[in-house]
């Protein structure tokens, strides 16, 4: 049985590294987080953010570490960033994450059955794509050849500053004048059309076939990148469509405050902590 999750919980961690995929032109490495303790222990996988071009693994350390500390085995992979390849590649390897780390989990004292997502920002994005289509085809082109049974649903999905709408936050950039983040957007989604196809809102708006686990989406009332209302927007739409959707603003917070030490940032890791063991509880109950 399962642990329960529980956010005063505090275990020691050891952290661990490990190849979980090669490209043919760069590996691609998991940092593993494993509490130190009898388990098994619900699963975790945080996808990290950067615009689609930047950052990795280590990403989100901080909440990472906080999270498995609590008695949760967090799994933070790197994804292929824009310039090696566009959308939908780091989809597709978040999509095999997942369904690696479920194959894993058993023999880091987790159990797969558990498993939900944590993103930020374009992790956060990618999260919402594999959480409302976890079988896509497109999203599960690479094979997982040692356990091809395997999907991608997650059991909920948390989320920091996900980009809900990409079309909304290019066109929020371009108000700005932020020719930078326009770039990124556009070296993303290429083709163009692309934006449309990978975008949440739209997914919704267009009444696809979807999955709609239980979501969280924090985010900084001052962010000028994402901006609340596209949250606002999203959060309403996945509520009307029948989804569970917790939107909790931080008033005074910019995009990326979680990477800055304060009482802001703890309170980022207590909330997701606690939306977690909600959702793990309601699991349990359910099983």
């Amino acid at each position: 049985m399962t642990l329960a999750y529980n956010p005063v919980n505090l275990f020691a961690v050891k952290v661990s590294e490990i190849e979980y995929r090669n490209t043919g032109k760069r590996k691609l490495i998991a940092r593993i987080y494993q509490p130190q303790g009898t388990g098994p222990f619900p699963v975790l996988v945080d996808l990290h953010g950067g615009a689609w071009s930047r950052k990795d693994r280590y990403a989100n350390e901080p909440m990472a570490r906080a999270i498995a500390a609590a008695g949760m085995l967090v799994v933070s992979p790197d994804l292929r960033l824009s310039e090696e390849a566009p959308y939908p590649a780091c989809v597709q390897d978040a999509h095999y994450a997942i369904r690696w780390v479920k194959h894993q989990a058993k023999g880091w004292n987790g159990d797969a059955a558990t498993l939900g997502v944590l993103g930020s920002s374009s992790g956060g994005h990618v999260a919402q794509l594999l959480g409302m289509k976890p079988r896509d085809p497109l999203y599960a082109a690479i094979p997982l050849t040692e356990a091809p049974q395997l999907d991608a649903a997650v059991a909920y999905v948390a989320t920091r500053s996900p980009i809900s709408d990409p079309v909304a936050r290019r066109a929020q950039a371009e108000r700005k004048g932020n020719k930078e983040m326009m770039k990124k957007s556009d070296t993303f989604f290429a083709p163009a059309n692309a934006i449309h196809e990978g975008n949440p809102q739209e997914i919704l708006e267009r009444k696809e076939k979807v999955v709609m686990p239980p979501m969280l989406i924090m985010q900084g009332g001052e962010d000028d990148n994402v901006i609340p209302p596209i949250q606002e927007k999203f959060a309403a739409t996945y509520r009307a469509s029948g989804g569970d959707c917790q939107l909790e603003i931080f008033a005074g917070c910019e995009h990326e405050w979680t990477a800055t030490p304060g009482p802001d940032a703890d309170r980022s890791h207590q909330m997701v902590m606690a939306f977690i063991a909600k959702q793990l509880r309601a699991l349990q109950k359910a099983a």
